[in-house]
Parts: structure tokens; C-alpha cells; sequence
């Protein structure tokens, strides 16, 4: 990216370092980011940057800001173009999906941050990331079950965690192999197996 625009208004010089420190973790461990790597990726000096910013953790709380409304957006507007509560799941799976791809960076961003041993303002808002998610999913799910589409005797709090879970499976060994781009072929089949399971059968 390395922008050297030197004068760009507040909001926007903030979103820019957000996309730097996205695309930087997306390079290298996120807990090995400083601020002076995310000022040279921009093309400042550390000095402009703490004039967005005062430290590091505000820095990371922007990031989180910034995956959680946009991440929630996406899987959002993907609910809302399905025909059924199913159809919603697979294009909120779906959806995910795709945004992690486009952004490889965010999975090793928020894996970092549910590891570390307190509680910082970073780590509280993936954990929020993660129950409003959730929430929806649930939200889904007794709607699936209420229309007869979803197994009435399904376990919704179980049913929201196996799914949220497959994806960071999904997520974890793609990283692993080294292949990101992967998780897209592997996916459909994966939420084939979860549909399969939660289905309500003749």
C-alpha cells in the first residue's frame, strides 16, 4: 500500500493505518507489528502516526472496530438476499468465507488476540465480534426450526457453535497448509456435511 499522501483528513488517515496493520499481519506474526513497521508501510513517520493514535492498543482497537463492522455487514447483507433460513446459513458461511480470503490478515489478527491471557480492549471486542455472531446464527436457526425446514429437536446453541467452529477449522488449516485460497474449494463441501446435519428429515 505504502500511502504518502501527506495530508489526508482524520477518519481517512485512520482507515488507512487500519488497512495497513491488516495487510501487514497478513505478512507477518500480528503481535511482532510495531508501530514503526506501520508507519513506514504508510509512508509517515511514527510521530504523524501518533497523532491518530496514541499507542499501539488503540491502534488494534480501530482494527477490531474495523473487522467487526465490516465482517457483521457482510454476512448481514448475505442473510438478507437468501429465501430461507437455511439459504441464509450457507450464504452467512459462505460469505465469511470470502472475507477471509480477502483478507488474510484478520484471522491471524483476532487467533492473537483470543490468546492472550488478559483482558485488553482488542480481545473484549472479538469476544463481542464473536456472541453477536453468534447471535445471529441462533436468531437463524430457531427461525429454520420454526418453519420446519431445521430439526425441531436441534441443540441451537450447540448448532451456532459447530458452525462458527467449523469455520475457524476451516480457517486454521489453510493457514497451516500455507494456502489460503484453499478454504474457497473446500468450503462448500464442509457446510455440505453441517446442512446435512441440521436438516429436518421427512
Amino acid at each position: 500500500m505504502n500511502i504518502r499522501r501527506k495530508n489526508l483528513p482524520a477518519a481517512e488517515r485512520r482507515a488507512v493505518t487500519v488497512e495497513a496493520v491488516v495487510e501487514l499481519a497478513a505478512e507477518q506474526n500480528p503481535n511482532d507489528i510495531t508501530t514503526a513497521a506501520i508507519a513506514k508501510r504508510m509512508g509517515l513517520t511514527q510521530g504523524a502516526l501518533f497523532r491518530h493514535f496514541p499507542n499501539k492498543a488503540a491502534i488494534l482497537q480501530a482494527v477490531m472496530e474495523w473487522v467487526a463492522a465490516r465482517l457483521l455487514t457482510r454476512v448481514d447483507k448475505a442473510m438478507q438476499t437468501a429465501t430461507s433460513p437455511l439459504a441464509a446459513l450457507e450464504a452467512m458461511f459462505m460469505a465469511n468465507v470470502e472475507f477471509v480470503v480477502e483478507h488474510p490478515g484478520v484471522p491471524r489478527i483476532l487467533f492473537g488476540e483470543l490468546q492472550r491471557a488478559e483482558a485488553t480492549g482488542p480481545k473484549r471486542m472479538v469476544q463481542a465480534l464473536i456472541r453477536g455472531y453468534g447471535e445471529r446464527l441462533q436468531r437463524l436457526i430457531e427461525q429454520g426450526k420454526a418453519q420446519g425446514e431445521l430439526d425441531v429437536l436441534l441443540d441451537t446453541e450447540a448448532s451456532a457453535i459447530l458452525f462458527i467452529g467449523t469455520i475457524q477449522g476451516l480457517v486454521m488449516q489453510s493457514l497451516l497448509a500455507g494456502d489460503l485460497g484453499s478454504i474457497r474449494q473446500h468450503a462448500p463441501r464442509v457446510f455440505a456435511i453441517f446442512r446435512r446435519g441440521i436438516k429436518s428429515t421427512p
